[in-house]
């Protein structure tokens, strides 16, 4: 382990690019999630497998979480917000290998995985209103707050960046220190913390890009046609008029 999280030392250079331990790992995670997903989804049936049954289950919970806090149509945005829960999971659990640091540890990956968080925040904001629609929304509900609703676009990013940062750090320290003095078996209760921990943090990445991205966005219900009356109502509204 560093001295310092912030220090990182190359492992090698393509090039004039150093290549860290945080991007070896990380390029590790997107390949094993990469041939994962096509593995897993080489022979899909009706009658679904248990692993079939697993994934299907993931997707489902992602869609009603997506639809849940965004109210509209998840497909648009499953790919994106299932990617970085995911990605984000085996990150953190990356920790119980030995020898490896999660990349989630370093500030360079969480900065980008908000950076991504950011600009597809702005990406599906102005996909969906428009671009002056979603420019107008920073002067809700005046033009007096616009200072203040750009700032709010920067620290929220920064909040995301932080959260996660700080969080998995301290749980690798943590079991790092209780490692070196206590021995190979008594960290393991700790670990199992590690993994909860984790897959909490995971999924609150995740469900605040939501959320960031619903702002964006905002409810499309308006567009949508309004549902007919029930015969019910028609026929008392009919009664009424009479």
């Amino acid at each position: 382990m560093n001295a310092s999280p912030l220090v990182l030392e190359p492992l090698f250079s393509i090039g004039p690019v150093p290549i860290t331990a945080p991007v070896l790992v990380t390029w590790a995670i997107m390949s094993f999630l990469v041939g994962g997903a096509a593995w897993a989804s080489r022979r899909l049936a009706l009658q679904p497998s248990r692993l079939q049954a697993l994934l299907e289950l993931v997707v489902e919970a992602i869609d009603d979480q997506v639809r849940g806090t965004m109210q509209v149509e998840p497909a648009p945005y499953r790919p994106l917000i299932g990617t970085i829960f995911l990605f984000i999971l085996v990150a953190n659990w990356s920790s119980l290998v030995p020898g490896i640091e999660p990349p989630t540890a370093h500030l360079e990956t969480d900065a980008a995985l908000a950076l991504i968080v950011f600009c597809a925040t702005v990406a599906f904001g102005i996909s969906s209103r428009g671009m002056g629609g979603y420019l107008r929304t920073f002067a809700e509900p005046s033009w007096v707050m616009i200072p203040l609703n750009l700032v709010e676009q920067v620290t929220r990013t920064f909040s995301l960046v932080v959260r996660l940062f700080g969080n998995v750090m301290s749980g690798v320290f943590v079991i790092g220190i209780v490692l070196s003095l206590a021995g190979l078996l008594v960290p393991i209760p700790l670990m199992a913390l590690d993994l909860l921990t984790g897959a909490v943090q995971a999924y609150i990445f995740a469900v605040l890009a939501t959320v960031f991205i619903g702002a964006a966005v905002g409810e499309r219900q308006s567009d949508a046609p309004s549902a007919p009356s029930p015969p019910i109502l028609d026929k008392e509204r009919s009664h009424e008029s009479h």
